[in-house]
């Protein structure tokens, strides 16, 4: 038999679990309708050859779209092309954010509200804003690196923003662009370090580096590693959801222009969903890679070994 005290308990509960699920209730209706069911459309949509200006005459083809991938040579292409951008950008990343949020995170800093919400402030424009300023801070005949920069340092300009050399450096500083969420996680995880463990150091006779590389660094490595995670899955793409909807060229990765040509080209929305389903499946092999990786080297302070 219960009591008074435990049935109030019981109604508290569930009043709390029904005002919480009203809550996220919008969150949840966006992400059915515009996120689950349109990935579940696009992997059903992979074994047709469903043709966006003739939908009527849609038919199940079973697995021929994934045999089609076996004789697509730009397939392997992008796979290069997308390991090659992750290799020159995500060490970068997570280097500019280490060093960024150990600066952010020394008391000698003054004002670190300020210059944490600067640093953080660009993560927050718009990818097509972003992309407008710097092909005009390289524009050729116009823009600041020609004009300004490279001579100062005796270096000759770009004679085309669009040419692979010019484009490898604008991806390479974009990229630094918007490393704002990894320095908030990398601050966090650093100011969640204990003082003590910092004070013991300093006693012993450890210096600013030695307690960085040896206590913060290691300390940390669980932070690092969830940006290792976000950061390479932005890399290949976001693909691994077929919602985008974006029609704009210039992609963030080359499968994403991939399979904008096959949708909105070609019109071939099957083997588009069939690209970007294997994608998915490629992008799930190196998490789980990473993921098995990472006993190595990430500490858990309450991991049993």
């Amino acid at each position: 038999m219960h009591t008074p005290n435990q049935s109030r308990q019981r109604s508290a509960r569930r009043y709390q679990k029904t005002i919480g699920l009203l809550l996220i209730s919008p969150w949840l209706l966006g992400f059915v309708l515009f996120k689950l069911l349109p990935i579940l459309a696009s992997l059903g949509l992979s074994f047709t050859d469903f043709y966006m200006l003739d939908p009527g005459k849609t038919s199940f083809i079973g697995l021929e779209n994934y045999a089609r991938l076996l004789q697509d040579d730009a397939l392997g292409y992008l796979v290069v092309a997308t390991i090659s951008r992750a290799i020159r950008t995500v060490p970068l990343q997570l280097v500019a954010s280490i060093l960024l949020a150990a600066l952010l995170a020394s008391p000698r800093l003054k004002a670190p509200t300020p210059v944490r919400t600067l640093f953080f402030l660009p993560s927050i424009i718009p990818g097509v804003a972003i992309a407008f300023m710097w092909y005009g801070f390289m524009d050729p005949t116009t823009g600041w690196l020609n004009r300004f920069v490279l001579p100062a340092f005796g270096l000759t300009g770009f004679n085309d923003v669009y040419s692979d050399a010019a484009m490898a450096l604008l991806y390479g500083i974009s990229s630094l662009w918007a490393i704002g969420p990894g320095m908030l996680i990398m601050l966090g995880a650093m100011q969640s370090i204990s003082s003590e463990i910092h004070e013991a150091a300093r006693v012993d006779g450890a210096g600013p580096l030695v307690k960085f590389f040896r206590i913060t660094l290691p300390v940390i490595t669980p932070a690092i590693f969830f940006s290792l995670i976000i950061n390479l899955i932005a890399v290949f793409g976001g693909v691994i959801l077929l919602d985008r909807g974006n029609s704009f060229r210039g992609g963030g990765a080359p499968f994403d222009d991939y399979i904008t040509y096959w949708m909105f080209d070609q019109w071939d929305l099957g083997y588009a969903a069939s690209v970007a389903w294997f994608f998915f499946v490629l992008v799930m092999v190196v998490v789980v890679a990473l993921f098995s990786w990472s006993r190595r080297w990430v500490y858990y302070p309450d991991r049993e070994f």
